[in-house]
């Protein structure tokens, strides 16, 4: 996983990314290409989103983070072959793996999709120093000057930015604003997520319903 991000490149471009809701037909139809095992967990998924709709945003993070945190990690380079590669929800489920990004991307989607606001969440590029390698979780914040939770591939408990003293933060985005960050707060707004290349191209292959397996 490589950072990707440029202060200096701006695109501006804004694309709104459509339900991950799937039909019948479309599992049914996803299962016949990628097998019963590949529609299982896909049909789980949309279940998931039916039984955690009413439910409160606490317990939706609990069940989200869990259901993802099962999936197989993956290096991007070994799973597409491919030295940075961010899947859609769907392309994670159907191959059963993925490296940090996906995790996260698949747990905001799915949240985002449960009425959590987009205001709330934030996809947090870090650096995991126990590792020594730079890592992506999604953030939390049940109000704007809180500590933000942290939902995490690695560590699979929630807890608050400040009890994750392993992740140095950088900077953090949703499907609105780009901010620098520090221990999990977001600093300074620096612009719109569209200057995130790789985010802008994930939410037209989300909103276009592209797969792109090999």
């Amino acid at each position: 996983m490589a950072f990707l991000f440029s202060i200096s490149c701006i695109l501006f471009i804004q694309v709104d990314a459509d339900s991950i809701r799937l039909s019948k037909a479309d599992l049914e139809r996803l299962g016949k290409t990628y097998g019963a095992k590949a529609q299982r967990r896909l049909e789980n998924w949309q279940s998931l989103l039916t039984e955690l709709a009413n439910e409160d945003e606490e317990y939706k993070l609990e069940r989200v983070n869990d259901f993802f945190n099962q999936v197989r990690f993956i290096d991007d380079i070994k799973h597409w072959k491919k030295k940075d590669y961010w899947a859609t929800p769907v392309e994670f489920l159907i191959t059963n793996g993925g490296d940090c990004e996906d995790f996260s991307i698949a747990k905001y989607y799915t949240l985002k999709e449960l009425g959590v606001p987009v205001a709330k969440m934030n996809l947090a590029y870090v650096k995991a120093l126990e590792y020594n390698q730079a890592h992506m979780v999604l953030t939390y914040y049940p109000s704007p000057r809180s500590v933000p939770k942290v939902l995490d591939n690695i560590n699979k408990r929630i807890l608050p930015a400040s009890k994750r003293p392993d992740l140095l933060h950088v900077y953090s985005f949703n499907g609105d604003k780009l901010w620098l960050s520090k221990m999990g707060r977001r600093t300074t707004l620096v612009g719109t997520s569209d200057r995130v290349k790789p985010w802008v191209k994930l939410q037209s292959r989300i909103e276009n319903k592209d797969i792109n397996l090999q």
